[in-house]
């Protein structure tokens, strides 16, 4: 059964079938932390290859290095795994402050996000614009709505 929209106070409130309400607000700031969290999540798991990985063969598997590339080029990549447990930090910042602040805090990192996905994906591989920069678009747009 589809809930009915009533008005409580300036609100819009859902009924559903058993009497409970929720606020669309509600759902939608439970949307945006979710999707920040998912954001500096996966930076802090970039970190993790970046620094920690790099030289593995799962690190190899993952970004199509060679043993030699790999061991040539891991400061640079440690270098860039600290960049993403900075913006996985910013987000987590955000998502901690109180007000509006914390959301303009968090529209900060994911623009910064937003636009390394975007350099990534014209000069380094496509599908990092997907990966990293799709859910940090969506979170900010999400965001925005709020």
């Amino acid at each position: 059964m589809m809930p009915t929209l009533r008005l409580v106070g300036d609100r819009r409130v859902a009924d559903t079938e058993g009497g409970s309400t929720f606020r669309q607000g509600q759902i939608v700031k439970f949307l945006e932390i979710a999707l920040v969290l998912l954001v500096a999540l996966e930076h802090l798991y970039f970190l993790y290859l970046e620094m920690f990985l790099w030289t593995t063969p799962k690190g190899l598997r993952i970004f199509g290095n060679t043993a030699e590339k790999a061991d040539a080029s891991r400061i640079l990549a440690a270098n860039q795994g600290l960049y993403n447990g900075f913006l996985a930090a910013g987000l987590l910042w955000g998502l901690v402050y109180p007000g509006v602040a914390g959301s303009h805090i968090q529209m900060f990192f994911l623009s910064c996000v937003i636009v390394a996905g975007i350099y990534g994906g014209l000069t380094a591989k496509r599908t990092i614009l997907y990966l990293q920069g799709g859910p940090a678009l969506l979170a900010l747009l999400v965001l925005l709505a709020e």
